[in-house]
C-alpha cells in the first residue's frame, strides 16, 4: 500500500488554552486557563496525524523521545495509522515542550535550542523507507540527517514536501514544494523586500514555492510564474496550535493526490482552518469528508 514518510520533529506536549476573555499575559498580568490536555508537538507528527486523517497511511521517523514521556506520544498515536517502528526511546533525550494558546496566538516554552545545539538526539533515516514511499514530508531540522534524506528522495526520484530553508540550500532547491513560514523570513532575510526574497526562491528552487502570513494572503508559484495569491479561510480560531503543520500535510496530500496547484492550496487552507477550530488542534480535526463539508460550507469562487 502507498505510503507518506515522514521524517522529522516529535514532541510530547501539554497545552494550556486560555479562557475566551483573556489573551496571553504581559509580565505581571493575569490569565485564566480553561482547559489542559497532554498532546504532540512537532511538524513531523502533526503532518503524520493529519494525513492519516485524510486516509493516507504514513510512517513517522525522527528524534528520539524520552521514556518518561514517550507512553504519552505512544497512546495519543494509537487511533492513526501511522507506522511508529522506527521512533526511538533513550534515557536522558528527546523533546518537550509546554504550549500555552489563545484565540490568536500560540507561545511555546521548551528545549529546543539545548536540543538543536546539542548532540545528536534523533534517528538517521533509512533508504529503504524513503526508496519504497511514495512521498516524504521532511523537516530541515536535523541537521546532516534531514539533507541525508532529501537526498536519499533525489537519488530514488522520491518526491519531498519541506519548509523553512532558505532558497540556496539543497532541500529547498530539490523540494516538490516547499513552505515558509513568517518565521524563516524574519530569521533569514530580516528587512529584505519579500517580493524579491520569493522570486530569489522561484528561481533556485524546482517545485511549489509558498510564503504564508497567517491570516493574510498566501504567495505560490513556480519557477517562470509571477506570484499568486490564496487568502486563507476567515475563521474565529479555537487554537491555532498545528495549523503550520497540517498545512504542510494537506500540501503533501495535494502532490500524493496529483492535483494542481490551485487545488491543492484551496485544500490545504481549508485543512489548517479546520485545525484551528478544534482543540487539541490536528487530535480533534476533522477527516477528508468534514474538510469537504467545511470546503462546501464555505465556497469561495
Amino acid at each position: 500500500m502507498p505510503y507518506i514518510y515522514l521524517y522529522g520533529m516529535i514532541s510530547p506536549s501539554l497545552v494550556h488554552i486560555l479562557d475566551d476573555h483573556f489573551a496571553f499575559p504581559h509580565p505581571n498580568e493575569y490569565a485564566e486557563i480553561k482547559q489542559t490536555v497532554p498532546s504532540i508537538g512537532g511538524e513531523a507528527v502533526n503532518s503524520a496525524v493529519i494525513l492519516s486523517k485524510l486516509g493516507v497511511k504514513t510512517k513517522l521517523d525522527g528524534n528520539w523521545l524520552n521514556p518518561a514521556k514517550a507512553n504519552q506520544v505512544f497512546d495519543l498515536l494509537k487511533p492513526f495509522d501511522i507506522d511508529i517502528s522506527r521512533l526511538t526511546i533513550k534515557e536522558n533525550y528527546g523533546t518537550d515542550e509546554v504550549v500555552i494558546a489563545d484565540r490568536t496566538t500560540r507561545t511555546i516554552f521548551g528545549n529546543y535550542a539545548a536540543f538543536h545545539s546539542g548532540v545528536k538526539q534523533w534517528n538517521t533515516p533509512q533508504e529503504e523507507d524513503i526508496e519504497h514511499a511514495a512521498l516524504v514530508a521532511l523537516d530541515p531540522f536535523l541537521r546532516d540527517e534531514s539533507l541525508l534524506a532529501a537526498e536519499l528522495c533525489v537519488k530514488h526520484k522520491v518526491p519531498y514536501v519541506t519548509l523553512d530553508c532558505k532558497f540556496d540550500s539543497y532541500l529547498a532547491q530539490h523540494a516538490a514544494a516547499l513552505v515558509i513560514s513568517h518565521e524563516l523570513r524574519d530569521q533569514a532575510y530580516a528587512n529584505a523586500n519579500m517580493a524579491e526574497i520569493f522570486e530569489q526562491y522561484l528561481s533556485h528552487c524546482r517545485g511549489l514555492v509558498i510564503f504564508t502570513f497567517g491570516s493574510d494572503e498566501m504567495w505560490y508559484g513556480r519557477s517562470g510564474q509571477k506570484i499568486k495569491k490564496i487568502k486563507p479561510y476567515n475563521i474565529n480560531p479555537i487554537d491555532t496550535t498545528g495549523a503550520g503543520d497540517s498545512f504542510r500535510g494537506a500540501i503533501a496530500y495535494g502532490l500524493f493526490k496529483s492535483w494542481s496547484d490551485e487545488q491543492t492550496l484551496e485544500f490545504a487552507s481549508a485543512v489548517a482552518a479546520c485545525v484551528c477550530l478544534t482543540f487539541p488542534h490536528t487530535f480533534n480535526a476533522p477527516g477528508l469528508e468534514g474538510v469537504l463539508s467545511f470546503m462546501k460550507a464555505n465556497k469561495r469562487g
